[in-house]
């Protein structure tokens, strides 16, 4: 393994963000050479890393213990949580290069400046702190990739906790919430509904289904859906306070005079905890069947409307007594958690038996856009919550 002298590595958040955004790590790339910039940094201090390779060779997560590497249940540490990944910055209007930190009052400007290498530069500007302290309690980095795009990578990870990877007794992910103690967040599922019409000359449109028009009456039905649930579901610790649905995309046509026979949509539905997003989609597909699946089989026997699953994020609330939870609004000297309606790998931690909590420097507002920056005094706050973790880890 490489590793380079630790007095010739970045030390401080801001010169260690500024190696990490210079690695593209635009989920549909490979993120290899910033996780193994990674594992040399950690090597560097004496810390050993784990991949966790993805079956497509160019993506892998990492994970590393500080302090006792083991323990029993009760002592087996917290995980600080983060994903390598980043969203494309094609397209966007950027007045500097995405992948160079530029710094301009206050703000630290940069693709995954926020979200959320801002977090992990703060990790591992911790480390050497961590490694100099008698750590009673083990702190594990668990960096993941493709979160982005369907925390597929965290899963993985996950399932091997406990077996050849240790099983955090708690995890603190670092999603932007500008250090404030997030404990809900909503789940995001997505659907593809796939209509399959009967195609005919647009002068007989009696001869066919055209498959763009139902598809355009299955969204309508989704609008209700929303609707009702706008009306009837309501959580004011959200932003908005009830379950979206969205639709993202729709494909079909062959020619201005020809029915359509196919069309395709995505759709997806921000849930809140205790909405029922699969059931959303079996509502759509008992309204086809009741309302348009007869008049299209009167055509053709062949005609069918079919929704498939694509993605299963699930709501996120740490609930009552939540130790994760607690310990953070502890370290934060804070009273008062919120709840966020973006979605996070917090949720996959939960569901794996892990208490976990969302807490980080920056602003969701800025993530995803041009011009992403993080504010250098968020990071300053996350440092001094991270020393904080530190003591409780090592009293």
């Amino acid at each position: 393994m490489r590793s380079e002298p630790s007095a010739n590595l970045p030390a401080t958040p801001k010169d260690i963000l500024g190696k990490l955004v210079s690695f593209d790590t635009t989920s549909s790339k490979t993120n290899l050479p910033m996780a193994e910039w990674v594992r040399d940094f950690l090597a560097a201090h004496g810390i050993e890393s784990q991949f966790v390779r993805a079956d497509n060779g160019i993506h892998t997560s990492l994970f590393a213990t500080l302090g006792p590497a083991s323990g029993t249940p009760g002592t087996a540490g917290i995980g600080l949580s983060a994903h390598m990944d980043v969203v494309p910055t094609t397209g966007q209007p950027w007045d500097t290069d995405p992948y160079t930190l530029v710094e301009k009052d206050g703000r630290l400007y940069g693709r995954g400046t926020c979200d959320m290498k801002g977090y992990i530069a703060c990790v591992l500007a911790l480390v050497p702190e961590l490694k100099a302290r008698p750590l009673k309690t083990p702190v594990h980095i668990v960096l993941s990739y493709d979160e982005e795009v369907g925390c597929t990578g965290v899963k993985p990870m996950i399932e091997t906790f406990g077996k050849t990877l240790p099983k955090p007794r708690l995890v603190f992910v670092g999603e932007p919430t500008n250090m404030t103690v997030v404990d809900a967040h909503k789940g995001g599922y997505r659907f593809r509904t796939d209509v399959t019409g009967k195609d005919a000359h647009s002068a007989k449109p009696h001869l066919g289904v055209g498959a763009i028009r139902i598809a355009a009456e299955l969204i309508a039905e989704l609008g209700r859906i929303e609707a009702r649930l706008k009306a009837t579901h309501i959580n004011p610790r959200f932003d908005p306070p009830y379950a979206s649905i969205t639709v993202s995309g729709i494909e079909g046509g062959i020619a201005h005079n020809i029915l359509p026979p196919k069309c395709a949509f995505t759709w997806g539905v921000r849930a809140m905890p205790g909405t029922d997003a699969i059931g959303i989609a079996r509502e759509l597909q008992a309204y086809a069947e009741r309302t348009l699946l007869p008049d299209m089989r009167a055509v053709s026997p062949e005609c069918a409307i079919e929704t498939t699953t694509l993605g299963v994020l699930p709501p996120f609330f740490s609930g009552e007594g939540s130790e994760a939870t607690s310990l953070a609004l502890k370290l934060a000297g804070q009273n008062e958690t919120f709840a966020v309606s973006y979605g996070t790998e917090a949720s996959h931690f939960q569901v794996a038996g892990c208490s976990t909590v969302v807490c980080g420097p920056g602003s969701i507002d800025q993530a995803h856009k041009p011009n992403e920056f993080v504010e250098t005094a968020e990071l300053d706050k996350c440092m001094v919550f991270l020393r904080k973790v530190a003591d409780w880890a090592a009293a």
